[in-house]
């Protein structure tokens, strides 16, 4: 197929794959937009995008406009010429003159399998409900939000052993290959776009560090899926011996109510294995403030936890 002359719009690791495949693939990456540099760090120096930096090592133009409704902005985009803009976590709303301004229109690498998981926090959402299934959709971009006709759909089971940071880097991969063969049969005329049924979405709320306390009443089977669900980020939090202690990663156990919820029953190198509200959570990485992440087998090296509790 012949090159496309592409926009390209986003912000996060989640975005780079993709960016890094249009390249390969050939297509003519115009400019890339990206949010401004942020403070970050303990020193709050500006920190560039990880879209940024792949960017500048591919030797395209990067914007970072802090609006793209200003008109020397869209002035601007529209001397690009582009036949398409696709958009990745970019982080701005693209109002409709931008929307409009591609004669192939804007297209979206969303982290689920649309109409499921519309929103913020696709991935985190769809670990935390226990879905057995997600992936990413590419889809047309309207005015709503994750609400356009879809173009091409690819799934991938979610496994026990997945976090929120192994599906992320998962998905991006899939969508960076699912991108390119959607810009492939969109040039040769074989793709038909599919409307969302609207009854069938379900709104994924950005995160937040309130949620990441862990109460163990809750059946293990939701725990898990927090722990599972908030690595890397919020992290699901408990309290041990008066500190927060970080849970990082756990696995369901199915054992009868052997202890009031949040009591340590078991440890092992295996794993640190605690009461919840309906049957066990196994702990296998953990971490205290200002310590290294620990494997349950480093946690309980030279001390026993047994009959202790952690509190919600």
């Amino acid at each position: 197929m012949p090159p496309l002359n592409v926009i390209y719009a986003g912000t996060p690791e989640f975005a780079v794959p993709a960016l890094q495949a249009l390249v390969a693939a050939g297509h003519r990456v115009r400019a890339v937009y990206t949010q401004p540099d942020r403070p970050a760090g303990r020193g709050r120096q500006l920190r560039p995008s990880p879209v940024k930096v792949a960017a500048q090592a591919l030797d395209i133009p990067v914007e970072q406009p802090q609006t793209l409704r200003d008109a020397a902005v869209l002035g601007q985009l529209s001397q690009y010429a582009p036949d398409v803009m696709v958009v990745a976590a970019y982080g701005l709303m693209l109002p409709q003159a931008v929307l409009d301004l591609p004669r192939m229109g804007c297209l979206n690498i969303h982290a689920s399998l649309l109409p499921r998981w519309r929103g913020a926090a696709p991935i985190q959402r769809a670990i935390e409900a226990g879905d057995a299934e997600t992936g990413v959709t590419i889809m047309q971009m309207e005015a709503g939000l994750d609400t356009g006709p879809m173009l091409l759909r690819r799934g991938t089971p979610i496994h026990p052993e997945d976090s929120a940071g192994s599906l992320h880097e998962r998905l991006a991969a899939l969508g960076a290959a699912a991108l390119i063969e959607t810009l492939d049969r969109l040039t040769a005329g074989g793709l038909q776009a599919q409307s969302q049924n609207p009854d069938q979405a379900s709104y994924a709320r950005k995160l937040s560090k309130a949620e990441a306390a862990v109460d163990w009443y809750k059946p293990a089977v939701e725990i898990v899926r927090k722990i599972q669900a908030f690595n890397p980020w919020p992290v699901a939090e408990t309290r041990y011996g008066g500190q927060p202690l970080k849970l990082l990663e756990a696995r369901l156990l199915v054992c009868p109510g052997l202890a009031p919820p949040g009591t340590i029953f078991a440890e092992s190198r295996d794993g640190v294995d605690v009461a919840a509200g309906e049957g066990c959570v196994r702990l296998l990485r953990l971490q205290l403030p200002g310590r290294r992440v620990q494997t349950a087998a480093e946690f309980i090296n030279g001390r026993s936890l047994i009959g202790q509790a952690l509190d919600s």
